[in-house]
């Protein structure tokens, strides 16, 4: 017969296996912790009873626990939930953990509106520009009542300027 502390100890096997992230497994915890309070001794020594009864046990959690809300007594329900469902698969036979396969989030669920516009807007040919400019950057003010803006990497040769000088030199001989 499966007992309650045995939940603990798998919680901490699927940390260690890397199956619960270590936030989960702390709200894992924290979910039984809340119903170990409420349990009778033989709940205690049997999961299976306590599936059986989580309605019953759910409302003394819900009466000892007047100052939460309903809806995260309804998570820590769940929360218990899935750990009895993945003892059951994965922890009754530890050898059956690294069959677990785990699902990931998409993190673009945690998208704004604006941020998945700007996302689909942005090409991988679109320049970015960086917050650190590693460059140097002159602005002329021409004759012409134009403004021409050089921007050269930090890195910039003697052989790059003379290259640049010798195209500016053209430039100005054909205008």
């Amino acid at each position: 017969m499966d007992n309650f502390n045995n939940l603990y100890d798998f919680i901490e096997l699927a940390k260690t296996n890397r199956k619960y992230p270590i936030n989960t497994a702390n709200n894992l915890k924290s979910a039984l912790k809340i119903f170990e309070k409420e349990l009778n001794p033989y709940e205690l020594k049997s999961i299976h009873m306590i599936e059986e009864s989580i309605e019953e046990i759910f409302r003394s959690v819900a009466i000892a626990n007047k100052h939460k809300s309903i809806i995260s007594l309804n998570t820590y329900k769940a929360r218990l939930l899935k750990v009895i469902n993945d003892y059951k698969k994965y922890g009754a036979d530890p050898g059956k953990i690294k069959d677990w396969q785990i699902k990931t989030k998409k993190s673009t669920a945690l998208l704004t509106n604006k941020d998945k516009t700007d996302k689909e807007n942005i090409k991988l040919s679109d320049f970015i520009y960086d917050p650190v400019e590693n460059l140097h950057k002159i602005e002329l003010s021409l004759d012409s009542g134009n403004r021409a803006v050089i921007h050269l990497p930090k890195n910039f040769s003697k052989k790059d300027a003379e290259l640049l000088k010798s195209v500016i030199d053209s430039l100005a001989k054909g205008g």
